[in-house]
């Protein structure tokens, strides 16, 4: 599965130009902790987080921090282009989601941007992946059936069940070796591309006698 397949397309973002403080309030009414900065031509040129917001624009109290006229910070910079990130995190519409978890996880990311030739494509956040994550299996095995049968023209010949995420792909018809290796081995990559998919099992042994995937979904006792 790709960050392409699960991104958000309609992104919000804004322009170096844009005012700090619009940007503030557009992350305040959306629920958004940072937003994708862009120029006229939709490149990627930055990342304007909460944080870099609230930089130096809260004056101290005065009555709780004496200080001389004139002393302290200068004005905050009024334009997204003087406190955005300009080095930014950023991944390819190919990139693997596996990847994508791991990044979140390494670097402690809540989303990250999606590009595709420097420009912005699409973003994909924490929940983008958990929504991934969780599809029914009912929805896995329909997909899995869908790519099953456009590769081998013949679902008769498979039994396919999903549990909590988990793949069992089962022959029941024999075909010569080593067609059949090769077979088993697309057909397990293609199910890793489907969202939701935890882990794929292929049982090499040929047992005529459980359903095809043609007819109703194996239940996991009949692969324990």
């Amino acid at each position: 599965m790709q960050a392409r397949d699960i991104m958000t397309r309609e992104v919000v973002t804004v322009g170096p130009d844009t005012s700090a403080k619009y940007a503030g309030e557009v992350m305040a009414e959306h629920g958004f902790a940072a937003l994708p900065v862009v120029d006229d031509e939709e490149r990627l040129v930055g990342i304007v987080a909460e944080a870099d917001v609230l930089r130096d624009r809260m004056p101290q109290d005065p009555r709780l921090h004496l200080r001389r006229d004139g002393e302290g910070a200068g004005p905050p910079s009024l334009l997204v282009r003087g406190v955005m990130t300009r080095d930014v995190r950023s991944v390819e519409g190919a990139a693997d989601v596996a990847d994508v978890a791991r990044l979140f996880v390494d670097d402690r990311l809540r989303s990250v941007p999606v590009v595709d030739r420097d420009r912005l494509a699409g973003i994909v956040s924490r929940r983008d992946l958990l929504r991934a994550l969780i599809r029914p299996d009912e929805q896995i095995r329909h997909d899995l059936l869908r790519l099953v049968e456009g590769y081998t023209g013949d679902l008769d010949s498979w039994s396919i069940s999903v549990a909590d995420g988990r793949v069992t792909i089962q022959r029941t018809r024999g075909i010569p070796e080593p067609s059949a290796e090769v077979e088993e081995r697309a057909l397990a990559a293609l199910a890793r591309t489907i969202g939701g998919v935890v882990s794929v099992q292929v049982l090499t042994a040929v047992d005529p006698e459980i359903p095809s995937a043609r007819g109703p979904a194996p239940s996991v006792a009949e692969h324990a």
